[in-house]
């Protein structure tokens, strides 16, 4: 066998893979709000706040059970730093970006640039800018603007979508991807 043929051969077979992977990993969200297909028995999440200079590197399921105090660490890490207000973010949002950062493959946290926002941040930051949503899923605590350093915008909206339970926004100017565990949709913005 020629060595073409092999090459072309493995990268079949990695497409093959790579395809199942992505399908198997995907959040499912029909009537089971939480459930990770094919994610494995440990859920682990990681980012970084530049404008708080706080890190965040915690498992937060194992084995079907999500561990309250990584969930109550998580929605501290995800607060609306500016009114230092701290809700119980959503839970099906972690696994979407768990499982988007999955399926990238880097070890690099996600920057957050924003996780909740109170009502009074929200209106502050919309009068600055025509893109910000009155009624956007950052109050509910359902939503996050992340970038990463070693993927692109269109890389990470392509996980975010792979998982194919909530919205993705591509922000190429800006630099970043909102993903929210709120009706599959996707724009640019």
């Amino acid at each position: 066998m020629k060595n073409d043929e092999v090459n072309t051969s493995r990268r079949q077979i990695l497409g093959v893979f790579a395809a199942t992977t992505i399908l198997s990993a995907a959040p499912v969200y029909a009537k089971a709000a939480g459930f990770l297909r094919g994610a494995g028995d440990v859920r682990r999440i990681a980012m970084r706040n530049p404008r708080t200079g706080e890190t965040l590197d915690t498992v937060y399921w194992i084995e079907g059970e999500y561990i309250r105090p990584a969930l109550q660490e998580i929605s501290y890490f995800m607060r609306d730093w500016r009114q230092n207000e701290v809700i119980t973010y959503d839970r099906r949002n972690i696994d979407i970006l768990a499982a988007a950062h999955n399926l990238m493959e880097t070890s690099e946290p996600f920057q957050l640039l924003s996780g909740y926002r109170s009502p009074a941040t929200n209106a502050m930051l919309r009068s600055r800018n025509s893109g910000v949503a009155s009624n956007s899923f950052h109050i509910q605590g359902m939503a996050a603007d992340v970038r990463l350093r070693s993927r692109t915008v269109a890389q990470m909206a392509s996980a975010g979508l792979a998982c194919g339970a909530g919205g993705v926004g591509k922000y190429f100017g800006s630099n970043f991807v909102h993903m929210d565990c709120g009706p599959v949709r996707e724009w640019r913005g």
